[in-house]
């Protein structure tokens, strides 16, 4: 916009830097609004908004200030930005500053407020609160009554919670779920049972995720296994039982109530676990006593847990636990608690727990490999792979182990030394080969990668689709069309390989910087299968080099087609209009 001269009005200002605050983009929010010669209040809404969602209270509550005329959304949002940075007492601060301004309070105010309250523990305040919404007359308002009971509740003022839910003409699952929790977090489980059964004969209201883990909770509370499992099966029937949150809270409750097997039987069942879910299953591992349940696929699936989320503490105590049971020598069990602390940065752990193996195998010696890999100590893995050959196991020829010492020194930028490694190899094989050739072309030595591809393919060994992907990876970064082209006609007719929808997406690249723009858009609709919003991303974002309008446009739309939420689209197809001078015609 700028390079071409045009100056955006107020309102197409404000549209383009709430774009950049939901991508988080502060910088060019920023930039753009410091640059607008007009805003409103709208403007200054947005960056602070941005702001307090990033944690820079400081900055939002300066612009905050500056602010010539403020409304009702931009007292809520500095007063949110406060609460969510746990700045309860500043949140309130505000808000009384907003009760002495005369802006109308409306609900989100007032939901705002109570949570600060609850936050400071401060009943008192929270009481006015309560009394400023019975003068607005908000105090039945759903959202509102919500937000007070959730107040009370946090205070252990049951019975005022309760008096307010009941006073709520039209209750939602919120107010149902608010009351609910609230009953359980004060130890009145059974008066939290006896809500969801008045519920459920309401009608009218659905049954949400929180409230099935409240009650859960309750049942676990009340070691009562068996109305547990009558609430068990009706959370399967509403398609909540593989819920990830309702799955956890069932699994504890029936580990509390001692009933490991089921909760053995949940947990292995869950479609995908979270940092709550193994806490669960091994604290509920270690109250049943040593050995109740456990195998080594359970433990090894934890301590794979632990590391999908990085949780040291909790890797820490699964292997504490497991050391007190015949697994502590299991080799599968510890090739998977190195792999976790390598992938936890606890390369000291994953090192001393490999030296006290007694027996190791390839995946053993791959693992310790790898950690010194991920936590940048590669001046290790050399001497590690050295160590492993003197070992009479024939570790020399596992291809995994290979194949990573290739790919790690190929991420590290240390390209003779990859292949130094391959040639090495005792017996190559395209795992490795791949490996190779994806360093080289990601780090720009397109040819490099095609004459390894060309060279040192191993005899009687056909390229496979990761071959070929990283073929066309480095023909699209030097630019080598007709390569590029060769190898995309080989791929299907001489090895029977149809391309899928990376493969044209490489191609759509190529064409692209080779300014073939409308030859890259036939390549896309001839497809045999429907094109997906990376492909048209790639089409659009080259547009922009032979200032192809009218293609990035029919982009454009077709990403918003199948994600409408995507800003990106926006401001790719800007930078289209501003590079081929179009601003004034749009």
């Amino acid at each position: 916009m700028v390079v071409s001269g045009f100056v955006p009005t107020t309102f197409v200002s404000n549209c383009l830097m709430q774009m950049y605050v939901r991508c988080s983009n502060l910088v060019d929010a920023n930039k753009l609004f410091d640059g607008m010669t007009q805003r409103d209040v709208v403007s200054y809404n947005a960056v602070i908004f941005g702001y307090a969602g990033c944690g820079e209270m400081g900055i939002a509550r300066k612009i905050f200030d500056e602010m010539p005329v403020r409304d009702v959304v931009s007292w809520n949002s500095i007063i949110s930005g406060f609460l969510q940075n746990g700045e309860h007492g500043k949140a309130m601060a505000v808000f009384s500053e907003m009760g002495r301004s005369g802006v109308k309070l409306d609900r989100t105010t007032f939901a705002v407020a109570l949570k600060a309250s609850a936050g400071l523990g401060d009943c008192y305040v929270g009481v006015q609160i309560h009394g400023l919404a019975i003068r607005l007359g908000l105090v039945n308002d759903v959202f509102t009554g919500s937000a007070l009971l959730d107040m009370y509740g946090k205070c252990n003022r049951v019975d005022d919670s309760l008096r307010v839910f009941r006073e709520i003409p039209e209750k939602n699952w919120v107010s149902w779920s608010a009351m609910i929790a609230t009953c359980t977090q004060n130890d009145r489980l059974f008066m939290g049972l006896e809500l969801f059964n008045e519920m459920q004969n309401t009608g009218g209201v659905g049954v949400s995720q929180s409230i099935y883990a409240t009650i859960f909770r309750s049942c676990a509370g009340l070691s009562a296994s068996d109305l547990g499992a009558q609430f068990h099966c009706h959370a399967i029937k509403t398609d909540f039982g593989s819920d990830v949150i309702v799955g956890t809270a069932t699994l504890d409750m029936y580990a509390k109530s001692g009933s490991i097997g089921d909760a053995h039987k949940i947990f292995n069942s869950m479609r995908k676990h979270n940092l709550r879910s193994y806490n669960a299953i091994i604290v509920g591992y270690a109250r049943c006593g040593e050995g109740l349940g456990f195998d080594e696929i359970t433990l090894s699936g934890a301590f794979c847990g632990c590391a999908s989320i990085k949780e040291t503490f909790l890797g820490l105590q699964l292997h504490a636990l497991t050391m007190k049971t015949v697994f502590g020598t299991n080799v599968c069990v510890v090739n998977a608690m190195i792999d976790m602390y390598g992938k936890c940065g606890a390369l000291f752990e994953a090192t001393s727990v490999f030296n006290e193996m007694i027996y190791r195998d390839a995946v053993s010696w791959n693992a310790i490999i790898a950690a010194n890999e991920q936590n940048g100590s590669e001046d290790n893995t050399l001497p590690l792979f050295s160590l492993m050959l003197q070992f009479e196991q024939q570790l020399q020829s596992d291809v995994y182990i290979s194949s990573t010492l290739v790919d790690m020194y190929s991420n590290c930028g240390k390209l003779q030394d990859s292949e130094l490694m391959y040639e090495k190899e005792p017996k190559k094989d395209l795992v490795a080969l791949n490996s190779l050739i994806c360093g080289y072309s990601q780090h720009g030595l397109g040819e490099k990668a095609l004459m390894v591809f060309e060279e040192k393919r191993p005899e009687k060994v056909n390229p496979n689709r990761t071959t070929f992907l990283s073929d066309l990876q480095a023909c699209a970064h030097k630019g080598l069309l007709g390569t590029g082209m060769c190898y995309f006609h080989t791929m299907q007719q001489e090895h029977r390989l149809e391309p899928e929808i990376e493969y044209y997406s490489c191609m759509v690249d190529l064409l692209g910087r080779s300014g073939k723009t409308e030859e890259a858009l036939g390549l896309i609709e001839g497809m045999p299968f429907e094109a997906d919003a990376v492909i048209w991303r790639t089409l659009l974002s080259i547009c922009k080099t032979d200032g192809n309008v009218e293609i990035a446009e029919k982009a454009a739309s077709c990403i918003l087609q199948l994600e409408p939420d995507d800003s990106s689209a926006y401001i790719l197809l800007c930078n289209s209009y501003a590079d081929a001078g179009m601003w004034g015609l749009k």
